[in-house]
């Protein structure tokens, strides 16, 4: 177990143990990074926890960063791309110094972007529908990971099906029923989203842009895209770089 500082009011805790809560933090963001990755939001206590990473705050500083204190206790399915800073975090191989403000930067970065993500209605909470079971709530969430990392790959719902193990009416029901959403709009909010940042970020042409993230043609891309943001590809990128 190693304690990593982030700030005079946070603190994260490497690996499981038994610890006092630090800095009299008051919530702690308990991070479990198995097979079925998971977020507990709970009051920090010194109880044993299993948890690979463990974030606490006081609740001062939770209030002024983000407003409020979360609903507690609540657990979460943690999505890939939080689960992906909780990684940089644990398995860090920086040592000393740069180790230590390294850690503290990535962990700050995790607290603030998973608050902001349930906060924002995100995070689908870990029992969200009775319905499905242990095994199937697995793979729905399996579908979810394929989405946010193969969004680039021509996706359909047979392909995620077979790759989950799961058929396409428990897929389209259940993913519905955690997420949300459908499985073609979280794949085209995921699209749109990375088309975005590349169109702010680069000065590929629209239509490679289009390409890259998965569109088929550049009628269709822009169609898309002006559903999702009010304004063509080209126009949201000269808006930018003329302010």
């Amino acid at each position: 177990m190693e304690r990593i500082p982030m700030s005079p009011e946070m603190m994260a805790i490497v690996g499981p143990g038994v610890t006092d809560p630090p800095l009299d933090a008051s919530l702690m963001l308990a991070f479990s990074l198995g097979e079925m990755p998971i977020i507990a939001i709970q009051e920090a206590d010194p109880s044993s926890d299993t948890a690979a990473l463990r974030l606490c705050v006081t609740e001062d500083a939770c209030r002024r960063l983000f407003g409020q204190i979360p609903t507690l206790p609540a657990t979460y399915h943690l999505p890939s791309d939080l689960r992906a800073i909780a990684l940089a975090v644990r398995d860090c191989t920086l040592e000393g110094a740069a180790g230590i403000t390294l850690r503290g930067a990535k962990s700050t970065e995790l607290l603030c972007q998973s608050i902001a993500a349930l906060l924002g209605g995100a995070l689908v909470p870990a029992n969200a529908n009775a319905a499905l079971s242990e095994r199937d709530t697995r793979r729905i969430v399996h579908a979810r990971d394929i989405i946010d990392q193969h969004w680039r790959e021509k996706l359909t719902l047979d392909t995620i099906a077979g790759t989950c193990g799961v058929n396409r009416v428990k897929l389209t029901s259940g993913f519905r029923a955690m997420f949300g959403v459908s499985v073609a709009d979280a794949i085209a909010e995921r699209r749109l989203g990375g088309a975005r940042q590349m169109l702010l970020a680069t000065d590929l042409p629209v239509s490679s842009v289009g390409y890259a993230c998965g569109y088929l043609s550049n009628a269709s891309f822009t169609r898309a895209f002006s559903r999702r943001y009010g304004v063509v590809p080209s126009r949201l990128r000269a808006g930018a770089m003329a302010a």
